[in-house]
């Protein structure tokens, strides 16, 4: 579990509450069943018509993707390949099948397993960028989820503001209620901007950079896998698996030049 993203989601829910506590103001204030219905409702109502069944059904799997942490150990990951690296100058590339089976990477696992198949390295290569690919525009899928959440939820805390009013507008019969009816009437804009900018909109950007953060990881596996089918030596391998594992997330593109040039 990522408590990070659940404490910054939880932080930025007690900035708000607290500091219209700290003007004087109530819970009770705040806690309005008929905006939460029409806002979240609606919020809800609007993602379903946008998205397919199938996209829909990702849901689960992008709230896991976001709150889910996992432990990557970079230099243990370099480590690994470098001496699988070693093990295939020795003994060949066959004696690395017990290496890839064992090892907990699924991504390295699959591309070792290739290696030992004996498959051209131009087709290992294509195979893995694929994969990464479609992992690449899943990920990106699961963020869409929540941007979109994040569009509509402002737009319907105005539409539940709007029907506040002309609920007001329409009883004005008794003016010593006007004050309250609009403060009420404007707590759908409050659900509908707090949420997209608290929830929605950063669990989508926590989304884009978990990926980017994966992405470039994969493109690293790459180019060992590459670089073992190719024979070079360890302490080249580790030389270059360093060198990209320092680089920016947003040199993605930059890191695949990296993968053509060891071929």
């Amino acid at each position: 579990m990522d408590l990070i993203t659940i404490i910054g989601i939880l932080l930025g829910i007690a900035a708000v509450v607290g500091g219209f506590l700290w003007e004087g103001g109530h819970v009770a204030g705040l806690l309005q069943l008929t905006s939460a219905l029409i806002v979240f409702g609606g919020t809800i109502a609007a993602v379903l018509v946008s998205f397919s069944p199938a996209k829909l059904k990702t849901l689960p799997q992008a709230i896991s993707f976001a709150f889910t942490s996992r432990r990557q150990d970079t230099e243990a990951l370099i480590q690994d390949i470098a001496e699988m690296a070693m093990t295939a100058r020795k003994n060949g590339v066959l004696a690395l099948e017990r290496k890839g089976d064992a090892h907990e990477e699924p991504f390295l696992k699959e591309g070792i397993q290739l290696v030992v198949d004996g498959t051209d390295q131009q087709l290992v290569k294509q195979i893995m960028e694929l994969e990464i690919d479609a992992r690449e525009s899943r990920w990106e899928g699961f963020a869409k989820l929540f941007e979109a959440a994040g569009g509509y939820a402002p737009t319907m805390g105005i539409i539940g503001t709007v029907m506040g009013l002309i609920h007001v507008l329409g009883s004005l019969q008794e003016p010593t209620n006007l004050g309250p009816s609009i403060a009420l009437a404007f707590t759908a804009t409050l659900y509908g901007v707090a949420s997209a900018n608290l929830i929605f909109l950063p669990i989508a950007s926590k989304i884009k950079s978990r990926s980017e953060e994966e992405i470039q990881r994969m493109e690293m596996i790459v180019l060992g896998v590459l670089s073992v089918q190719n024979g070079d030596h360890p302490l080249l391998v580790r030389k270059k698996l360093e060198s990209f594992a320092s680089a920016d997330p947003k040199e993605i593109k930059a890191a695949r030049a990296k993968v053509e040039e060891a071929i």
